[in-house]
């Protein structure tokens, strides 16, 4: 069964977006960038909000843009045919290689793990993310951790009620002293659960995106 994973850039203390809603520091250096542009060609589907698919639509043309170096280029050029889901309640239509939700996410992971397909279902975003592990529904979280205290923002992981086991899987620090850790969810069979999270998103749009957040 295809994996749904959450990767994102996140302070030390926790969010992906800082107080002031600024995520500055989370722009990747050259070794961070091919690290990101390898785990999206392992990506089958992502799914985004409004705000994020809005900010990334800048990618459905970045091959015209002559300012481009070779690694962007070559992650637009993964990014530019992957298939997309976005969840919005005001737009009527999407360009791309991209369609608009027909059901709620849940159904639509449901969905598309149902349906034969390669690679994992990703997530953008703090507040698709925080509904899907509502629903228990993520099986990875991957958390590009930077060196920096933010003191408030929007966070990475939603408020939980319960206790949630994590295994680590993977690990690697990077020369701009930049840590990723992989964990996936562990399914023992007591682990159901359930999260209650903020939904407040205001400057999410631009937190996710070529290693942004």
């Amino acid at each position: 069964m295809r994996s749904v994973t959450y990767s994102m850039g996140v302070s030390l203390d926790g969010y992906i977006v800082g107080p002031d809603g600024g995520f500055d520091w989370t722009a990747p250096d050259e070794e961070v960038f091919r690290f990101v542009t390898d785990e999206i060609r392992d990506v089958g589907v992502h799914l985004l909000g409004r705000r994020l698919y809005e900010t990334m639509l800048y990618w459905e043309t970045a091959d015209q843009d002559p300012s481009l170096d070779e690694s962007m280029l070559e992650w637009a050029a993964i990014w530019k045919p992957l298939p997309k889901v976005v969840f919005s309640t005001t737009l009527s239509a999407v360009q791309g290689n991209a369609r608009l939700a027909s059901g709620g996410l849940v159904e639509e992971i449901e969905r598309l793990r149902a349906e034969p397909g390669e690679g994992d279902i990703a997530i953008g975003g703090a507040t698709l993310a925080a509904e899907a592990a509502a629903s228990g529904l993520i099986d990875e979280y991957r958390a590009r951790v930077y060196p920096v205290l933010v003191g408030g923002g929007i966070p990475f992981f939603p408020q939980c009620e319960r206790r949630v086991d994590l295994e680590l899987v993977e690990t690697r620090t990077f020369s701009s002293r930049v840590v990723y850790l992989r964990y996936r969810v562990a399914r023992w069979p007591s682990s159901s659960f359930s999260c209650e999270a903020s939904t407040d998103s205001s400057a999410e749009g631009v937190a996710e995106g070529i290693g942004l957040s």
